[in-house]
């Protein structure tokens, strides 16, 4: 069993213009499981990420549950690999203890889904992680932001804030993220996904 932590990374830009953007849900998620741990993200001298070491929820006996580095790097999403690396290396996570919570196009807003491995489905942050670690086998809670309606460039599209109209949808889906990590990190991939793809 290894003893290096998980490593739980949100993926989002930089800076207050992107803050409320479709494309940083994710980093919203790892913001919650933050918050849940009473933790704060603090600037990694190693690595170009924000991160903190928490205690991922509590075990069934009540007892603190797996240790953690919640992540989002301080670069833009194209280049979410170097960061990630970085943090893997210094904390010396493998591929397998790797959970990345990112947005997914392919998936209708509100609806949430797990996987290990597979395509990246064009998302920019989840090639350069790929890349540079070598692998694309490592774990994903997929947040689904659904498609652009008409012809919008999906481009434009992810980097638009979420409507105040969805805002209560959207707030459920980054508990939903955090509730998935959780769940991940304590009962495993199979058991996760029969839990949160039921719904």
């Amino acid at each position: 069993m290894s003893t290096a932590p998980w490593l739980v990374v949100g993926l989002g830009n930089p800076g207050p213009r992107y803050e409320g953007n479709r494309h940083n849900i994710g980093a919203m998620a790892v913001a919650e499981l933050a918050r849940r741990a009473g933790s704060t993200l603090r600037e990694h001298k190693a690595a170009r990420a924000w991160a903190a070491e928490v205690r991922l929820g509590t075990s069934p006996g009540g007892l603190p549950g797996p240790r953690a580095v919640l992540a989002r790097p301080r670069t833009y999403m194209n280049v979410s690999g170097g960061p990630v690396s970085g943090l893997m290396k210094f904390y010396k996570v493998p591929p397998e203890q790797l959970v990345v919570v990112h947005d997914e196009l392919d998936i209708d807003f509100g609806v949430l889904r797990l996987k290990r491995g597979g395509g990246e489905g064009g998302h920019n942050g989840l090639r350069s992680i790929s890349q540079s670690l070598g692998s694309k086998d490592y774990l994903r809670v997929r947040l689904g932001i659904g498609r652009p309606p008409g012809r919008q460039d999906p481009a434009d599209y992810v980097l638009a804030d979420f409507p105040s109209r969805d805002q209560v949808e959207v707030d459920l889906l980054v508990g939903e993220g955090a509730d998935a990590v959780e769940d991940l990190v304590h009962v495993g991939l199979e058991a996760a996904q029969q839990r949160f793809h039921a719904r």
